[in-house]
């Protein structure tokens, strides 16, 4: 090797070693930081149990049972999001144990196929409601959401209901069966609740998907929680997040009418700092379950900390793909570090500055972090050649002989040490040893996507000359759709019957409807109940349970109290094993079965009931106060008449309910119906004086509906007679 090259390498070492020096003494500064956190974590722990031991039991799920539940609603930015919303409804109505809540779906002009999906979806979940945005897509998602709270400030006044919550998800998000009822428990007292986010781990060599699962164990396990404890503000996820009524108000008064900053890309982060600037408490909730039914993490794993891991929390799978990871991360920096310094500024206090910057470090901790790593490697490869070849010039003790540096490595040493361990507890507690281990090489692909996260934020400004002119870069999400089938509309599955002809079916659908089809049918004579029912249950993919109401047993009826049959409008059929059957002439939403279930405490499911049956079982089985005498004679003759197949056909054609007579005729839409039945008590009062008290019908209104229906009533009465 010649002389001229030697020194070359040896100016190259020594530039190598004011590099180290300069990013070692930097790293030095970001560990102390987060050795900061994690002392004041564990003691902040420490303190608690000492102070908590033995004097107060630790709460429960039981707890959140205590308060009566209060309208919530859930808002959902859509877009491209086919096949996501479906399932995300599914799994919330089939497992949150709730029901007085309301999904907000803010769909976008131009793109019909999500459009038609929510469709598809408010077919099934009548507590669904599709919202279209002003202007085309993708705009932002805070634009998206201030369209969703002005539909749902529009549902407010019609269903004169006022939502105490207003919560923030994702289409792909999986929620916890309880986490309406923690909002619920802490709505009161606090104006913005967040919940943990977990994501879902990622198969053995998932490293991009991996690294979001340690991140998020440990900002989420330990960093939030710190960060409420010293300061009172806590930033939103965007997901999981609940923010009260006052706290709504407070924001839309702020922006004349306008929550969200539509040019932000991380608006739920800002809002975070405006409640707490206003003075409104906003907490991070840690709240663990004792039942793992009703936990989301329910695989057991070595290492899990069952407190730690049954926590109340939000699910969601996170980027596979290196590209969309960086996408992501670089909007999120975007919002954060650049838009988050120019609309926030910094706060009057030092806590909050200390977290804010924080928050904004990552826009050289990133590059520093990879910068490190880069070195790390050049080093390595001076060892291993020191290694190999002995006779070699030994270039690295250039750097290994500064004292000053020596130390710094030590001490960096040491801290990485602990932020590998910090990192692999609070991921283990959650996931297990096994992801625990598996975040330490994690954390240096990590620092790769978030040193290019940063490249690409910043240049994503500098080409804009401004932040808040930086495109929103929509998150591709992930979840099993839902295979939603498509319904053929009852009168033409009629006709491919033969059971009405085309022209019969043209007559009555352009006559005048006051009635639903299939009643019309009914009453013209053209089909009977029975084949009405078959075909129902065809198009809704239901069991038919043809029964007669006289018929049924005694003991069953006394299993549903009358409070229940009368607000569902259901009767109880039978029973299969610990699963109660019930019958209906309308089906039962997933919501509804859940919320009788949850009373009953036993599984229930629905079976499609022909056309009056069930009326006349809840005016036999249970009578009302006020039931007229002519009711009172139809079902005497009919008890006598159990047998008469015919005469049971001719009676139930004219059993109507109110509350399906108002929705037929236009008096109530269904969305304002369902949302008034679930504060309806039969006990105190009849539906009518329910839907009149909540100012959703007029005395006009209900005296015209209690008229058609008793002018049906009156025609059942006259074939009575007949018989008598």
């Amino acid at each position: 090797m010649s002389l001229e090259l030697v020194g070359l390498l040896v100016y190259l070492l020594y530039v190598l070693k004011l590099l180290a020096i300069l990013l070692a003494s930097l790293m030095l500064v970001l560990g102390l930081d987060d050795l900061f956190i994690d002392i004041a974590y564990w003691v902040r722990l420490l303190i608690r149990r000492l102070r908590l031991s033995g004097k107060f039991e630790r709460a429960d799920e039981q707890r959140l049972f205590s308060v009566a539940e209060q309208p919530l609603a859930i808002m959902v930015p859509a877009w491209q999001e086919v096949g996501v919303v479906g399932e995300m409804a599914r799994l919330a109505a089939s497992s949150l144990d709730y029901e007085n809540y309301q999904i907000f779906v803010g769909t976008y002009p131009n793109d019909p196929q999500t459009q038609a999906d929510v469709d598809a979806v408010c077919l099934h979940y009548p507590n669904v409601h599709k919202v279209i945005c002003a202007r085309p897509g993708p705009t932002s998602k805070a634009d998206c959401l201030n369209n969703v709270i002005d539909a749902i400030l529009r549902f407010e006044a019609d269903a004169r209901v006022q939502f105490a919550g207003f919560i923030l998800h994702d289409a792909e998000d999986v929620i916890s069966p309880l986490e309406l009822r923690l909002f619920n428990y802490l709505l009161p007292d606090n104006d913005m609740i967040q919940i943990p986010v977990y994501p879902y781990a990622p198969k053995l060599f998932g490293l991009t998907a991996g690294h979001y699962v340690d991140e998020f164990a440990e900002n989420h396990g330990k960093d939030m929680v710190v960060r409420e404890a010293l300061t009172g503000q806590v930033p939103s996820a965007g997901v999981g997040t609940c923010f009260s009524r006052r706290a709504i108000v407070a924001l839309l008064e702020d922006g004349d009418g306008i929550a969200f900053d539509v040019q932000s890309l991380t608006e739920d982060y800002d809002v975070g700092f405006r409640l707490n600037r206003k003075g409104m408490k906003c907490i991070f909730a840690r709240y663990s379950v004792t039942d793992p039914k009703l936990a989301l993490n329910r695989n057991w794993a070595l290492g899990m900390d069952r407190h730690f891991a049954q926590v109340i929390c939000v699910r969601e799978h996170f980027p596979r793909q290196l590209q969309h990871a960086i996408r992501q991360k670089s909007r999120w920096i975007t919002g954060i570090v650049f838009q988050g310094t120019r609309n926030l500024g910094w706060a009057s206090t030092l806590g909050l500055n200390y977290f804010l910057w924080r928050d904004r470090r990552g826009l050289f901790a990133y590059a520093l972090g990879f910068l490190v790593n880069l070195l790390l490697i050049v080093l390595l490869n001076m060892w291993l050649v020191t290694l190999l070849m002995p006779e070699a010039w030994r270039f690295q003790s250039i750097l290994t002989d500064n004292r000053f540096l020596a130390a710094l490595l030590l001490i960096n040493g040491a801290l990485l040490v602990n932020r590998l361990f910090q990192r692999f507890w609070f991921v283990s507690r959650y996931y297990g040893v096994v992801e625990g281990l598996r975040s330490a090489p994690r954390m240096v692909w990590s620092n790769v996507i978030n040193f290019f996260a940063n490249l690409r934020a910043l240049r994503q400004v500098l080409e804009m000359g401004d932040s808040r002119r930086v495109a929103w870069d929509k998150t591709t999400h992930e979840f099993p759709a839902l295979g939603l089938p498509q319904r053929t509309p009852l009168g033409r599955r009629l006709v491919a019957k033969g059971l009405i002809s085309e022209a019969q079916l043209e007559a009555v659908v352009t006559s005048p409807l006051h009635r639903r089809l299939g009643h019309e049918l009914l009453l013209r004579g053209l089909i009977d109940s029975q084949q009405l029912l078959q075909t129902l249950a065809e198009q809704l993919d239901m069991d038919a349970a043809p029964f007669n109401p006289f018929k049924l047993e005694a003991r069953l009826i006394a299993v549903l109290p009358r409070r229940l049959a009368l607000r569902y409008a259901a009767i109880p059929l039978a029973e299969e094993g610990d699963t109660l059957v019930l019958a209906s002439e309308r089906p039962l939403s997933q919501v509804s079965l859940g919320a009788i279930s949850r009373q009953l405490k036993r599984s229930v499911r629905c079976r499609l009931a022909p056309q009056g049956r069930v009326t006349l079982g809840l005016r036999h089985w249970y009578p009302g106060q006020h039931q007229s005498e002519e009711v009172r004679s139809v079902l005497a003759v009919l008890a006598r008449h159990q047998d008469d197949a015919q005469l049971f056909e001719r009676i139930c054609r004219h059993q109507v309910l109110l509350g399906e007579l108002l929705q037929v005729r236009g008096m109530v839409p269904p969305s304002l119906f369902n949302q008034a039945l679930i504060d309806f008590d039969p006990e105190r009062g009849s539906l009518g004086e329910h839907l009149l008290k909540r100012g959703l019908i007029s005395q006009a209104v209900l005296d015209l509906a209690l008229q058609e229906q008793a002018q049906e009533q009156r025609a059942a009465y006259l074939i009575a007679r007949e018989v008598a």
